[in-house]
């Protein structure tokens, strides 16, 4: 991916004879001009004034006539048209996700005789002999041991279920990575990295096609029901996205304006986030905070469509029957009271800490795949992952469910008729019961059973998480980072309601807690620590915070969220600087300037190129070179593009011209021009130059010529510079001084600088 350094120089050809008839072929736009290729960065100022151009004509050309005018009307609607599209296919496509994952995760543990179609749930509600107090026993639902044996409680069916649970998980994740490596390897990991990088103006073709939007939604469902520690969260982002790029293509004024094309993706990911937690205002404070690069106020109307219509299709679908749009949404009828934003913040700090030991270790482990020959067998990893994963997952009630179903118990309150473990409390036989607030009680044998299995599983969810984040599935990030604050959550709900039933006469619990009152809500607590570790992990504060909300329904408690998610940001960034997703683009060297303060006291001039020692800069003269010196050059050079200055001597800067555009003018030259050979000369100027009548015709090459490239003086400040290509979107930026071209500096030139300053390899972060 070689950025325009131009380094090495070309000898014109002294010589030329001949002139023939001028012809501007380029007065007609050629097909692919203005395009970019695999892994380049887009020049984000000349995509805006192309479509400033194209929005000027359309203007003036609806004046013409009515069906100019209702062309114009078509295309100023194609925006909001596109967002409709997105929403409706990404919120079909996650309402099919759940239902299938909800069905192939109860598939591991059993089936339904009545209709093998049905997941556990749906085959007891169509059940008539299912009571309220067994309502996960029905006979039509049979578990495997009990189909193949007729045995339910023996050692002999729980082993064999235990075997057939271990089983379906290996074939599930064998499927999902298979189809990864055979259909469409850009379908694994979460894409939020690579959404990322492809918002800032880098190019993967294919990263956003329709292959990887098939494998991507199989796989999703395969991966996420194998039981192995992911959500589906993250990709459905890159779902979401996948269906913005689809959409693109069906209309000229995205499809070929990558950045226009880049307005859809942001409102594509908002989207994503919309049906995957059920939050469409959260999901655009998501793309806003967290992906997106550049975000105009147009783009955030339309990322509010987008999620809005994403929402109401998946609300249309209702894929977990509860008429919401997530598992796990909740209701809680008791306030929060001053005392408890101590045990919220220290929430808020275990989040920062598992967040930095997360980051580290799974860089860690993704830097050993990538340098080491485990990355050579993709396969194996995820088979010997979800082994382990099943095997030590089963015996444990809490980690054999699915982390969704997992997070939804332990946010839920204890209601009266709760049957879960964690409501096994003991009850005063005096109490009368109102529907919702049941007064503190002290635990039952059943919640200290939980308390230690909920134990457990927090350890073995932190360790297998970090080998599983990164593998070639589809895995999100966002489910395991909440199952694991949720956990750790409500064991600190627990012990602080049990602390305040059993010590009500202490000076911090004799305020707000009297004997009798339901004081303490266990699942409020692990609300606030999924939303401490998720924000330790990924940094998101604003838009954690409404995610969050969203989820609950409740108002009132923003104020202990916001208090765990900024007291987790502030303590994972005392460990260092990078989310998940910044860290992952930097093990993956993508040319991504990411937002932080640059404060190195440096010039533009020790960082342009050509240094010293180094051949002179690669150049174009605006009206002596010829067809043969511009194709050797191309030949023996790799640079993106050439500055064109009037001549060798004089070194003044005329403008720019892209490596990508000259190839097709030339070749589309001599295939429709006559008279152009390789020593036919190249000009750049409105006027041909005065040359013999013996010379082949000369080749007219101003409309491919960036008249206006970008350029700063030897010692403007690189603070400013890295400035400069951060909200422009530079590719490259020109060097001179009074006129005279010095030298370039390219974003690989830059992102170089900054690994140096900050005492890294500046190889090593380059995208390879």
């Amino acid at each position: 991916m070689a950025e325009a350094e131009g380094i090495s120089s070309a000898t014109p050809t002294e010589e030329m004879n001949g002139a023939g008839n001028l012809m501007d072929f380029l007065d007609e736009p050629l097909p692919d001009v203005g395009t970019y290729e695999d892994f380049h960065t887009i020049d984000w100022l000349r995509e805006k004034s192309r479509d400033t151009d194209r929005h000027r004509k359309i203007t003036n050309r609806s004046k013409e006539s009515i069906w100019e005018f209702v062309k114009s009307l078509l295309d100023a609607w194609s925006g909001w048209v596109v967002m409709l599209l997105i929403g409706l296919l990404s919120g079909t496509l996650a309402g099919v996700i759940d239902l299938a994952v909800d069905w192939m995760t109860d598939l591991k543990e059993g089936v339904c005789l009545s209709a093998f179609w049905y997941s556990h749930e749906q085959c007891c509600w169509t059940s008539n002999e299912t009571t309220f107090a067994d309502r996960d026993k029905c006979p039509q639902w049979q578990k495997w041991a009990e189909l193949m044996t007729g045995h339910t409680e023996s050692a002999g069916a729980y082993v064999l279920n235990y075997f057939l649970y271990v089983l379906w998980a290996l074939f599930f994740s064998f499927l999902a990575v298979s189809l990864v490596r055979v259909f469409a390897p850009y379908a694994c990991g979460s894409g939020i990295p690579e959404i990322k990088t492809i918002l800032s103006g880098f190019i993967i073709r294919g990263y956003l096609g329709k292959w990887t939007l098939l494998i991507k939604t199989v796989t999703l469902v395969l991966a996420v029901s194998s039981g192995l520690s992911l959500g589906k969260e993250g990709p459905l982002v890159h779902v979401a996205c996948c269906c913005g790029n689809l959409f693109c293509s069906l209309f000229s004024k995205y499809s070929k304006n990558e950045g226009k094309r880049r307005e859809v993706l942001s409102a594509a990911a908002a989207a994503g986030v919309s049906v995957a937690f059920g939050a469409p205002i959260g999901g655009v404070l998501f793309s806003l905070e967290e992906v997106s690069y550049y975000f105009p106020l147009k783009t955030l109307w339309r990322s509010f469509f987008a999620a809005l219509v994403a929402a109401f299709t998946l609300r249309s679908i209702n894929p977990f029957g509860n008429n919401r749009l997530v598992l796990f949404y909740v209701e809680y009828h008791t306030p929060w009271y001053m005392a408890e934003l101590v045990p919220f913040i220290l929430l808020g700090v275990f989040g920062g800490l598992w967040g930095t030991l997360f980051i580290r270790g799974n860089i860690a482990w993704c830097r050993r795949r990538k340098t080491t020959q485990l990355g050579k067998y993709p396969v194996l990893e995820v088979i010997v992952v979800t082994g382990i994963t099943a095997i030590l997952a089963f015996p444990n009630p809490y980690t054999r469910r699915s982390t969704s179903e997992l997070i939804s118990e332990l946010f839920n309150d204890c209601g009266a008729l709760e049957s879960s473990q964690l409501c096994d409390y003991i009850n005063n036989p005096n109490m009368s019961r109102p529907e919702d607030d049941i007064p503190d009680r002290p635990a039952g044998p059943g919640v200290y059973m939980a308390l230690w299995q909920l134990a457990l599983a927090l350890i073995f969810k932190i360790v297998i998480t970090i080998f599983t984040f990164g593998m070639k599935i589809p895995s999100g990030l966002f489910i395991p980072s909440m199952a694991v604050g949720a956990i750790a959550g409500r064991i600190v709900g627990i012990a602080v309601e049990q602390m305040a039933y059993h010590h009500h006469d202490w000076i911090i619990f004799k305020n707000w807690c009297r004997p009798g009152a339901d004081c303490v809500t266990p699942g409020l607590y692990a609300m606030v620590g999924a939303a401490a570790c998720l924000g330790g992990v990924t940094r998101m504060t604003v838009s954690l915070v409404v995610i969050m909300f969203e989820l609950t329904g409740g108002l009132e408690y923003i104020v202990p969220l916001m208090a765990a998610a900024v007291t987790s940001k502030w303590v994972a960034d005392a460990f260092g600087k990078e989310g998940i997703y910044e860290a992952h683009i930097r093990l993956n060297g993508y040319p991504y300037l990411d937002q932080d303060e640059f404060t190195h006291r440096t010039l533009a001039t020790d960082v342009m190129r050509p240094r010293r020692n180094e051949p002179p800069l690669s150049v174009l003269t605006q009206d002596s070179t010829t067809v043969e010196d511009v194709e050797t050059l191309i030949k023996e050079t790799d640079y993106n593009g050439f500055p064109v200055v009037v001549s060798r001597e004089s070194e003044r800067l005329i403008g720019f011209v892209q490596r990508r555009d000259l190839i097709l003018a030339i070749k589309n030259a001599r295939q429709k021009q006559d008279g152009v050979v390789s020593n036919s000369v190249v000009y750049f100027t409105e006027d041909a130059p005065q040359l013999p009548a013996s010379n082949p015709q000369p080749l007219k090459l101003r409309r491919i010529l960036n008249l206006s490239p970008f350029t700063v003086t030897d010692h403007t400040p690189m603070e400013t510079v890295v400035d400069i290509f951060r909200k422009l979107g530079l590719r490259q930026c020109l060097v001179t001084r009074s006129g005279r071209l010095l030298g370039i500096i390219t974003k690989k030139d830059v992102l170089r600088h900054m690994a140096q300053m900050m005492n890294q390899d500046p190889e090593s972060i380059m995208f390879n």
